[in-house]
Protein backbone atom coordinates (compact mmCIF):
# COMPACT_ATOMS: atom_id res chain seq x y z
CA UNK A 1 0.00 0.00 0.00
CA UNK A 2 1.08 3.47 -0.99
CA UNK A 3 1.39 5.87 2.18
CA UNK A 4 -0.11 9.04 1.57
CA UNK A 5 -1.72 11.72 4.50
CA UNK A 6 -5.18 9.62 4.13
CA UNK A 7 -3.66 6.19 4.73
CA UNK A 8 -1.50 6.48 7.73
CA UNK A 9 -3.82 5.78 10.12
CA UNK A 10 -3.85 2.22 8.55
CA UNK A 11 -0.42 2.08 9.78
CA UNK A 12 0.27 -0.33 12.96
CA UNK A 13 2.27 1.58 15.40
CA UNK A 14 1.17 -0.60 18.34
CA UNK A 15 4.09 -2.98 17.72
CA UNK A 16 7.47 -0.87 18.70
CA UNK A 17 6.10 2.13 20.71
CA UNK A 18 4.66 3.98 17.76
CA UNK A 19 7.47 3.31 16.17
CA UNK A 20 7.80 1.89 12.43
CA UNK A 21 11.12 0.34 10.87
CA UNK A 22 11.80 2.37 7.65
CA UNK A 23 14.31 1.62 4.74
CA UNK A 24 15.29 3.99 2.33
CA UNK A 25 16.11 2.57 -1.12
CA UNK A 26 17.79 4.48 -4.14
CA UNK A 27 14.37 5.18 -6.67
CA UNK A 28 16.77 4.89 -9.71
CA UNK A 29 19.60 2.35 -9.28
CA UNK A 30 17.47 0.22 -6.12
CA UNK A 31 20.94 0.61 -4.12
CA UNK A 32 19.46 0.27 -0.11
CA UNK A 33 20.40 3.22 1.56
CA UNK A 34 19.97 3.32 4.84
CA UNK A 35 17.41 2.05 8.17
CA UNK A 36 15.53 4.20 10.35
CA UNK A 37 12.51 4.74 12.68
CA UNK A 38 9.27 6.89 11.69
CA UNK A 39 6.59 7.38 14.10
CA UNK A 40 3.03 9.17 12.92
CA UNK A 41 4.85 12.58 12.88
CA UNK A 42 8.01 11.60 11.57
CA UNK A 43 5.66 10.46 8.30
CA UNK A 44 3.66 13.11 8.01
CA UNK A 45 6.87 15.57 8.09
CA UNK A 46 8.07 13.33 5.34
CA UNK A 47 4.74 14.07 3.22
CA UNK A 48 4.51 17.14 3.36
CA UNK A 49 8.30 18.70 3.12
CA UNK A 50 9.09 15.62 0.52
CA UNK A 51 12.23 15.35 2.69
CA UNK A 52 12.84 12.16 4.12
CA UNK A 53 12.60 12.55 8.65
CA UNK A 54 12.78 10.22 11.13
CA UNK A 55 12.45 10.20 14.73
CA UNK A 56 15.28 9.94 16.57
CA UNK A 57 15.41 7.71 19.39
CA UNK A 58 18.64 9.52 21.04
CA UNK A 59 17.53 12.81 20.39
CA UNK A 60 14.40 12.25 21.23
CA UNK A 61 12.84 14.56 18.63
CA UNK A 62 11.97 14.49 14.64
CA UNK A 63 15.11 14.39 12.67
CA UNK A 64 15.51 15.16 8.90
CA UNK A 65 18.15 13.61 6.94
CA UNK A 66 20.69 15.58 6.02
CA UNK A 67 19.40 18.94 8.57
CA UNK A 68 23.11 19.08 9.35
CA UNK A 69 25.16 18.13 5.97
CA UNK A 70 22.50 19.60 3.27
CA UNK A 71 22.50 15.73 1.97
CA UNK A 72 18.80 15.26 2.44
CA UNK A 73 17.00 12.46 1.05
CA UNK A 74 14.05 13.79 -1.30
CA UNK A 75 10.90 11.33 -1.38
CA UNK A 76 9.66 9.83 -4.13
CA UNK A 77 6.82 7.56 -2.76
CA UNK A 78 6.18 5.49 0.03
CA UNK A 79 4.98 2.13 1.13
CA UNK A 80 3.80 -0.77 3.46
CA UNK A 81 4.06 -3.55 3.50
CA UNK A 82 1.19 -6.74 3.97
CA UNK A 83 1.35 -6.48 7.89
CA UNK A 84 1.51 -2.36 7.78
CA UNK A 85 3.96 -2.42 10.43
CA UNK A 86 7.00 -0.99 8.41
CA UNK A 87 7.85 1.53 5.63
CA UNK A 88 9.86 1.05 2.52
CA UNK A 89 10.79 4.86 1.54
CA UNK A 90 11.74 5.27 -2.50
CA UNK A 91 14.27 8.43 -2.91
CA UNK A 92 16.64 10.63 -4.30
CA UNK A 93 20.05 11.14 -2.51
CA UNK A 94 21.34 14.89 -2.89
CA UNK A 95 24.79 13.55 -1.54
CA UNK A 96 25.97 10.49 0.17
CA UNK A 97 24.23 9.21 2.42
CA UNK A 98 26.15 7.73 5.43
CA UNK A 99 27.54 9.89 8.20
CA UNK A 100 30.35 8.16 7.11
CA UNK A 101 30.49 9.87 3.33
CA UNK A 102 30.21 6.87 1.54
CA UNK A 103 26.66 6.11 -0.78
CA UNK A 104 25.31 3.77 1.34
CA UNK A 105 25.12 2.61 5.69
CA UNK A 106 25.63 -1.01 3.87
CA UNK A 107 28.57 0.00 1.51
CA UNK A 108 30.76 -2.59 3.76
CA UNK A 109 28.91 -4.98 2.00
CA UNK A 110 28.77 -4.03 -1.46
CA UNK A 111 27.10 -7.06 -2.77
CA UNK A 112 24.52 -6.19 -0.31
CA UNK A 113 24.07 -2.61 -1.22
CA UNK A 114 24.70 -2.31 -4.19
CA UNK A 115 22.88 -4.18 -7.67
CA UNK A 116 24.75 -5.23 -10.99
CA UNK A 117 25.06 -2.59 -12.79
CA UNK A 118 25.90 0.05 -10.13
CA UNK A 119 28.55 -1.84 -9.04
CA UNK A 120 30.16 -2.36 -12.45
CA UNK A 121 29.61 1.41 -13.02
CA UNK A 122 31.30 1.85 -9.96
CA UNK A 123 34.42 -0.64 -10.82
CA UNK A 124 34.67 1.38 -14.25
CA UNK A 125 34.97 4.81 -12.16
CA UNK A 126 37.38 3.37 -10.09
CA UNK A 127 39.48 2.25 -12.60
CA UNK A 128 39.43 5.30 -14.13
CA UNK A 129 40.29 7.54 -11.53
CA UNK A 130 43.41 4.92 -10.76
CA UNK A 131 44.12 5.66 -14.12
CA UNK A 132 46.80 2.66 -14.75
CA UNK A 133 47.71 1.99 -17.95
CA UNK A 134 47.64 -1.26 -19.70
CA UNK A 135 46.67 -3.29 -16.07
CA UNK A 136 43.03 -3.88 -17.64
CA UNK A 137 40.90 -4.32 -20.26
CA UNK A 138 38.76 -1.27 -18.99
CA UNK A 139 41.59 0.82 -18.12
CA UNK A 140 43.54 0.23 -21.67
CA UNK A 141 39.40 1.06 -23.07
CA UNK A 142 39.47 4.44 -21.08
CA UNK A 143 43.02 5.03 -22.26
CA UNK A 144 41.93 4.57 -25.38
CA UNK A 145 39.31 7.75 -25.64
CA UNK A 146 35.48 7.77 -26.04
CA UNK A 147 35.96 7.47 -29.94
CA UNK A 148 37.37 3.95 -29.04
CA UNK A 149 34.28 3.15 -26.47
CA UNK A 150 31.67 4.51 -28.85
CA UNK A 151 32.91 2.38 -31.89
CA UNK A 152 32.73 -0.67 -29.24
CA UNK A 153 29.17 0.45 -28.44
CA UNK A 154 28.23 0.64 -32.20
CA UNK A 155 30.16 -2.79 -32.49
CA UNK A 156 28.18 -4.40 -29.65
CA UNK A 157 24.64 -2.88 -30.90
CA UNK A 158 25.16 -5.09 -34.46
CA UNK A 159 26.49 -8.27 -32.20
CA UNK A 160 22.86 -8.33 -29.95
CA UNK A 161 20.73 -6.92 -33.70
CA UNK A 162 22.40 -10.26 -35.25
CA UNK A 163 22.26 -12.37 -32.21
CA UNK A 164 18.11 -11.72 -31.40
CA UNK A 165 17.70 -12.74 -35.62
CA UNK A 166 19.69 -15.68 -35.40
CA UNK A 167 17.38 -17.00 -32.28
CA UNK A 168 20.22 -17.65 -30.81
CA UNK A 169 19.47 -16.86 -27.31
CA UNK A 170 22.35 -17.56 -25.17
CA UNK A 171 24.46 -15.36 -27.53
CA UNK A 172 21.85 -12.50 -27.05
CA UNK A 173 22.64 -12.62 -23.70
CA UNK A 174 26.48 -12.11 -23.93
CA UNK A 175 26.28 -9.64 -26.34
CA UNK A 176 23.54 -7.73 -23.96
CA UNK A 177 25.78 -8.13 -21.34
CA UNK A 178 28.65 -6.64 -23.62
CA UNK A 179 26.58 -4.04 -24.63
CA UNK A 180 25.55 -2.78 -21.37
CA UNK A 181 29.40 -2.65 -20.04
CA UNK A 182 30.55 -0.53 -23.03
CA UNK A 183 27.75 1.39 -22.59
CA UNK A 184 28.90 2.25 -19.19
CA UNK A 185 32.14 2.78 -20.19
CA UNK A 186 31.03 5.43 -22.30
CA UNK A 187 29.27 7.42 -19.78
CA UNK A 188 32.16 7.13 -17.35
CA UNK A 189 34.17 8.86 -20.11
CA UNK A 190 31.55 11.34 -20.59
CA UNK A 191 31.29 12.05 -17.26
CA UNK A 192 28.00 10.49 -16.81
CA UNK A 193 26.23 8.11 -14.96
CA UNK A 194 23.94 5.11 -14.99
CA UNK A 195 21.74 7.13 -12.04
CA UNK A 196 21.03 9.94 -14.76
CA UNK A 197 20.09 7.32 -17.34
CA UNK A 198 17.75 5.77 -14.71
CA UNK A 199 16.68 9.31 -14.13
CA UNK A 200 15.12 9.77 -17.30
CA UNK A 201 13.77 6.74 -17.52
CA UNK A 202 11.91 7.58 -14.09
CA UNK A 203 11.12 11.04 -15.68
CA UNK A 204 9.56 9.33 -18.37
CA UNK A 205 7.88 6.71 -16.73
CA UNK A 206 6.22 9.51 -15.09
CA UNK A 207 4.62 11.57 -17.63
Amino acid sequence: MQITEATTDALDFGKMDGLLPAIVQHVLTGEILMQGFMNAAAIKATLQTEKVTFFSRSKDRLWTKGEASGNYLELVSAHTDCDRDSILIMALPAGPTCHLGSRSCFSDDEHLATPVLQGLADTIHSRRQQGDEGSSYTAQLLQAGIKRAAQKVGEEGVEVALAAAAGDDQELLNESADLLYHLLVVLESRDLSLAQVLKVLLQRRQA
